[in-house]
């Protein structure tokens, strides 16, 4: 009994300290730091394993992979953080009510995610991403007929979509790779999902 207690207290020091005193950074990834007396460091960690502080120095992983900003149904609008939303609504040129479905690659600028954390936080989905997304669907299309949106001019609608999100999202270290909207129809079509 004595002995099984042992090796639970030694376990439970070497797991509890050890692990205080690494983080390992997973291809695909970076970490921040922040430092209790320095805050967030500007230095980001790259794949690896890394010494940091225990108790002093706190680090968070941010994917710099491609993240896919799903625009669709199926999207579950409860949960805040998740990288999506429902079918966005917007009005043509036209004054036809349109709902746009779609795919945005986004991808973090490894050099400006200590700036991210420090400034916007972990919710720079729901803060940043999500709004500019919708308003910038919505005046885009704004510029557009029905028409021209849904037939012939549906890649110009695509690219002048993707330079209105890179000329807001560059600057705060954020990269549109592509925009690739999959459906476009009236918003009876798109029945309740359609956002108001």
């Amino acid at each position: 009994m004595a002995e099984s207690l042992d090796k639970l207290m030694y376990s439970f020091v070497m797991e509890d300290v050890l692990k205080g005193f690494f983080i390992y950074v997973p291809p695909g990834y970076v970490a921040c730091v922040y430092d209790l007396g320095r805050g967030v460091l500007k230095k980001v960690l790259t794949p690896g394993l890394h010494f940091k502080i225990p108790f002093w120095q706190k680090a968070k992983l941010f994917n710099t992979q491609t993240l896919e900003y799903s625009i669709s149904r199926e999207f579950n609008p409860e949960n805040e953080r998740a990288m999506g939303d429902i079918p966005i609504a917007a009005v043509s040129e036209d004054g036809k009510r349109i709902g746009f479905e779609g795919t945005i690659l986004l991808r973090l600028d490894v050099h400006q995610i200590p700036a991210i954390w420090q400034t916007i936080g972990e919710d720079f989905i729901a803060k940043i991403i999500r709004p500019t997304v919708r308003s910038r669907i919505r005046m885009v299309a704004s510029r557009f007929p029905m028409d021209g949106i849904v037939g012939a001019k549906r890649d110009a609608v695509e690219t002048e979509l993707k330079n209105e999100l890179e000329r807001i999202f560059y600057s705060r270290g954020i990269y549109v790779e592509n925009v690739l909207l999959s459906e476009i129809a009236s918003v009876q079509e798109f029945g309740r999902t359609a956002e108001k």
